[in-house]
């Protein structure tokens, strides 16, 4: 008989998460505080109830994991890295049970990523009969939070370690917390107070795509939500570098006004004016990046339906943003 180990034990630390749900035999991950839940618009509870970014992180010696998880659809898969290194992926959707095997006996830090699209409700694992689990210990690395729209969600990225925010991370070793929430970055002021009460020392925010589709804010109150924005995140991150990403180049609506007359060239200026009002007023730590040069025309082949990356666009973002957010 293999060792059950529960959803709940305490020796699995779940990085990435903002809150864990708790009931009976399961525990599910979710990207904003579910007791609040219901403050926060509807759309984006959906969102948030995806575990894009959350890892379940734990050191043992088991050469077999099995886990169990309930049935969803179009659910992205499950990776297994080991030290830090991606070993395997396992499909999730429509299935209960996941399988890694041939691990061998060492011990070793083990991190599931859990999928970014579909939700997700742990239902505990089984390791060897005789394995030896324990936790992983204080992740030191530094703390990255990036928020934004789909395009931060990345479900169209092949792998939950195929996201450009997980590519960034690993590759700069940062602990990650992604609040990509597709379509749902509306500068929300509940998710400005999630940023605030979490500790960080490097926050990026990915803004504008969301809100010039959505029509949420216009020319006047764009600029003006952005600044409060990471006002209240600079509450009790005075210091911490904040970098402010605008959209990437979008086909169609570079110079199309939407309903409440912006287009995306204004958006990216509307940014810019929005970071030289905070640094006038004494923020010496924010930072711009123009989304043009995270992925710009010349990538348009890697948006199949004009505003989406596939997943080798999401690499080049990746790539890119490693040049050009700040390091910490």
């Amino acid at each position: 008989m293999p060792q059950h180990i529960a959803a709940s034990d305490l020796r699995l630390t779940w990085p990435g998460a903002i809150s864990t749900e708790m009931t009976d035999d399961r525990v599910m991950p979710w990207r904003i505080p579910y007791v609040e839940r219901i403050l926060f618009a509807k759309e984006l509870v959906e969102k948030a109830a995806m575990p894009a970014g959350v890892r379940i992180r734990f050191q043992s010696n088991t050469s077999s994991i099995e886990g169990f998880c309930n049935s969803f659809p179009e659910r992205s898969q499950v990776d297994l890295l080991i030290d830090g290194g991606y070993v395997a992926s396992a499909v999730t959707q429509n299935k209960t049970t996941f399988w890694f095997e041939d691990l061998g006996s060492a011990t070793k830090t083990v991190e599931l990523w859990l999928p970014q699209v579909g939700e997700f409700r742990f239902k505990g694992m089984n390791i060897d009969v005789s394995a030896e689990l324990s936790e992983a210990g204080t992740n030191a690395s530094p703390k990255w939070i990036t928020y934004g729209s789909s395009i931060t969600h990345c479900s169209g990225a092949d792998y939950p370690t195929t996201t450009w925010p997980a590519i960034v991370a690993r590759t700069r070793g940062y602990d990650l917390t992604c609040l990509g929430f597709g379509g749902q970055c509306h500068l929300d002021p509940l998710i400005a107070r999630v940023i605030r009460d979490r500790e960080a020392d490097l926050i990026s925010l990915c803004l504008g795509i969301n809100i010039y589709g959505g029509e949420s804010l216009s020319p006047r109150t764009f600029g003006p939500g952005i600044i409060g924005f990471v006002k209240i995140v600079r509450e009790k991150h005075p210091t911490t570098p904040i970098a402010l990403l605008s959209p990437i180049f979008s086909p169609g609506r570079e110079d199309t006004s939407n309903a409440v007359g912006f287009t995306l060239k204004q958006m990216r200026e509307q940014v810019v004016m929005a970071v030289e009002k905070l640094r006038a007023s004494g923020d010496e730590n924010i930072h711009y990046i123009d989304g043009l040069n995270i992925l710009s025309s010349d990538s348009e082949h890697l948006l199949p339906d004009d505003l989406h990356p596939d997943n080798e666009g999401y690499g080049v973002m990746a790539k890119n943003l490693l040049n050009l957010l700040p390091t910490v």
